[in-house]
């Protein structure tokens, strides 16, 4: 009888969660590991979550960066059809909202439902997010599959100042 393989043997399906979990960590040098050792950046899990979903969702500024410069696509969706930019404006970061603008995040994306990362960001009074997300181009206008708008929940909430 052979002795058992000392080298842990680990599913595609694993591998990607650990790749997203050092996303999710912050783990710098652990995600250059497996980028350079060539996983696919834009990986996701069974939610549809990618290394940079879970790392701009969680403030992790550096690990996102890197995913960014090494090819990460800031648009890709999960299974829901929400980017990273939806997340981040659901959150309140503008300074992750404007490293995902920099790197040619679509302002404008809408997840399954038609909602748009400025409707998350009025929807939860993330009032910062909202001007940043104009400044960025995002139409305050773009309806959801409900009929509503960044601009008419705005007046609901009695916050139509933030629109010119």
């Amino acid at each position: 009888m052979s002795p058992p393989d000392p080298t842990p043997t680990y599913t595609p399906e694993q591998i990607t969660a650990l790749f997203i979990d050092a996303a999710r960590e912050g783990d710098l040098p652990l995600l250059t590991e497996f980028i350079d050792a060539g996983m696919a950046i834009d990986a996701q899990d069974s939610r549809g979550y990618t290394a940079l979903i879970v790392a701009t969702y969680n403030g992790r500024h550096e690990a996102a960066e890197l995913l960014l410069t090494r090819g990460a696509d800031p648009d890709q969706r999960d299974a829901k059809g929400a980017t990273a930019l939806a997340g981040v404006a659901f959150k309140g970061d503008p300074s992750m909202a404007r490293l995902l603008v920099s790197h040619g995040a679509t302002v404008d994306a809408r997840n399954t439902v038609g909602r748009t990362p400025l409707l998350f960001a009025i929807m939860f009074g993330r009032d910062d997010m909202a001007r940043l997300l104009l400044e960025a181009g995002a139409d305050p206008d773009a309806t959801d599959g409900e009929g509503a708008s960044p601009r008419i929940l705005a007046a609901r909430q009695d916050r139509a100042d933030l629109f010119p």
